[in-house]
């Protein structure tokens, strides 16, 4: 019989086992125990999914198979049972998937991502909860899903080609709703002093384009199969603030307030809107969004390439540039970061240009390559 595999390192495990021995994650040693709860099969015509643990049946115990309380613990053994949270993966289709996962040392998984997929369209929505808030989780799915569900919702009822060049008004109702969305999840949180709130980063890929909306540090890229990646987003950060007023970068981000986010989804952000960029897409690639759970440990734009063509090339049928399926490679990308110390949440999320299986289109959009904001 063949050892299954951790689901938080990677690490090989015998089927007996209840925990892996090389990050002590508990795996309960029962065969697909390291199935993500959220994970939900790609369908043929269009696909998204409310979140994680969506659809599944009543939770048992993973070690002894009791049942599970509303407080989380079995009612037979006493133990804890995961947080759908903690690790999770969506797959609307081959080309478009991620994966949501706790990291290590965090308690919480505050990170969201909210996917879609059909045949002209791919959404893909990342959200990171502020840490220094608490209940940010439910900020941050709130965020996703209501973004999500209004991108979604456009992309079924305009007519593909009509919607090409309207994304960005539709990314901008997008963030409205999501800012809604959060006010009524968090509810009297939203008096606090530090009400729940997120990061946000959506990105919407067509045939000929992707344009993307955000606010944070939560960050899109645009990864060609040749070349470097290119930024399709800039941080909302205190950073960025100082390094625009000519501050040395290296000494900004040796300063403690290094990672203070400057715009934000919450009770208290201001209504601030979001920044909206189309980039033209020509060549085959890969549009990637994720959260400061992976980019910190790949802050530039060359290790950042790095990064994602190894975890591409890694995936099976990855001998070539454009690899194996998108889930494969964010879980790939998120294993990479947990291997890296995993100090934060880490979220990936990604969509293969051209759709795997569409035909391809010279018809670009815009008339410069560098992207236009809007």
């Amino acid at each position: 019989m063949t050892d299954d595999v951790c689901g938080r390192c990677g690490e090989p495990y015998p089927p007996s086992a209840r925990y892996c021995e090389s990050c002590g994650h508990r795996v309960a040693g029962i065969a697909g125990a390291t199935d993500s709860p959220g994970t939900a099969e790609h369908g043929t015509a269009e696909h998204g999914t409310t979140g994680p643990g969506s659809g599944a049946t009543a939770p048992a115990c993973r070690d002894c198979a009791g049942p599970v309380a509303a407080d989380g613990y079995c009612l037979q053994c006493g133990g804890r049972e995961a947080d759908p949270r903690d690790h999770w993966s969506d797959e609307p289709a081959p080309g478009t998937g991620g994966v949501c996962d706790r990291g290590v040392r965090h308690t919480r998984n505050e990170d969201a991502m909210a996917l879609y997929a059909a045949p002209d369209v791919r959404v893909l929505v990342v959200c990171d909860g502020v840490s220094s808030a608490p209940d940010s989780d439910r900020a941050s799915l709130a965020a996703a899903v209501a973004a999500r569900d209004h991108l979604a919702a456009v992309a079924r009822t305009e007519p593909a080609a009509e919607l090409d060049a309207g994304w960005s008004e539709a990314l901008v109702a997008a963030v409205a709703l999501a800012e809604q969305a959060v006010l009524d999840g968090v509810g009297e949180m939203a008096e606090r002093r530090e009400p729940p709130s997120c990061t946000f980063v959506a990105s919407v890929v067509t045939a000929t384009r992707v344009t993307t909306a955000w606010l944070g540090d939560s960050r899109a890229y645009w990864v060609p199969d040749d070349g470097p990646a290119q930024p399709l987003s800039t941080d909302d950060s205190w950073v960025e603030e100082m390094v625009a007023q000519g501050m040395a970068r290296a000494d900004a981000v040796a300063s403690p307030h290094a990672h203070a986010i400057t715009r934000w989804i919450g009770p208290d952000s201001g209504d601030a809107p979001p920044r909206v960029v189309e980039t033209p897409l020509d060549t085959p690639g890969w549009v990637v969004l994720c959260s400061d759970g992976l980019w910190n440990y790949c802050p530039d734009v060359e290790a950042f390439t790095a990064v994602v063509r190894e975890a591409v090339l890694g995936t099976e049928g990855g001998g070539t540039a454009g690899g194996g399926t998108a889930v494969a490679v964010a879980d790939r990308l998120v294993r990479w970061a947990t291997e890296q110390g995993g100090a934060d949440n880490i979220t990936v999320a990604l969509a293969r240009h051209p759709e795997p299986g569409a035909a391809p289109s010279d018809n670009l959009p815009l008339d410069a390559s560098d992207p236009k904001e809007l």
